[in-house]
């Protein structure tokens, strides 16, 4: 069974969330922090941090602590956004995911099962491989047979989370929203024109990487 800490300022919100959790195999420990001080937290790291930002503003010690887990911890988080916490989301460093209220038990255990499944397949010297091509996510460069690819950020980060995904099929809006952010208002055709980019910088007649699965979307291949 997996576990998690759930940092909050109002853990009672949590006391039903945790038990259907528990059920799903995500074992929950709840942690009442109202200025983001965790200095309880276990000694023995848990799986994963859950996050609770119900309406903290930017620069505050809690809208703060998933950066502070971060350097200090090294553990993945998950922040569970209220509505009103959305607003700010674009200011909201140190997540690797995050689920809208109202906060579904089964939403909260998949993902975290896929954010585990995702950054436990970079190896500990933080490089991708497939095949020929490396990504190195610590200098944020791409080569295929050993030549350096000369990718765009937006090409760089749509490559980096397909990658980390592999053989899981995404949609066009899905893609928008975890690439360009959740606030981009272009069409999904921006993501075809990148994808359509990425794929003449990356494949040739011996290399394909990004797979076309019809009616649906995009995946990297297996």
């Amino acid at each position: 069974m997996l576990t998690a800490i759930v940092v909050s300022q109002k853990p009672e919100q949590f006391r039903e969330l945790n038990s259907s959790l528990t059920s799903l195999g995500l074992n929950c420990s709840l942690i009442q922090s109202a200025n983001g001080d965790i200095d309880d937290m276990p000694g023995r790291d848990p799986d994963l941090v859950l996050i609770a930002i119900n309406g903290a503003s930017p620069g505050s010690a809690f809208f703060n602590l998933p950066s502070k887990i971060k350097k200090e911890r090294r553990l993945p988080v998950i922040a569970l956004l209220s509505r009103e916490a959305m607003a700010n989301a674009g200011s909201l460093a140190g997540i690797d995911d995050f689920v809208l209220e109202p906060w579904d038990a089964a939403e909260v255990a998949a993902r975290a099962g896929m954010t585990l499944r995702r950054l436990r397949n970079v190896d500990s010297e933080r490089l991708v491989k497939v095949g020929d091509l490396e990504i190195d996510l610590d200098n944020c460069e791409v080569t295929v047979g050993g030549r350096t690819i000369d990718l765009t950020f937006k090409e760089y980060e749509l490559l980096r989370f397909l990658a980390t995904n592999r053989g899981r099929a995404f949609t066009r809006d899905v893609l928008l929203d975890k690439v360009w952010g959740y606030d981009y208002f272009g069409g999904d055709r921006t993501v075809d024109v990148h994808i359509r980019r990425l794929r003449g910088k990356i494949e040739d007649a011996s290399h394909t990487f990004i797979e076309t699965v019809r009616n649906i979307g995009y995946r990297f291949v297996r």
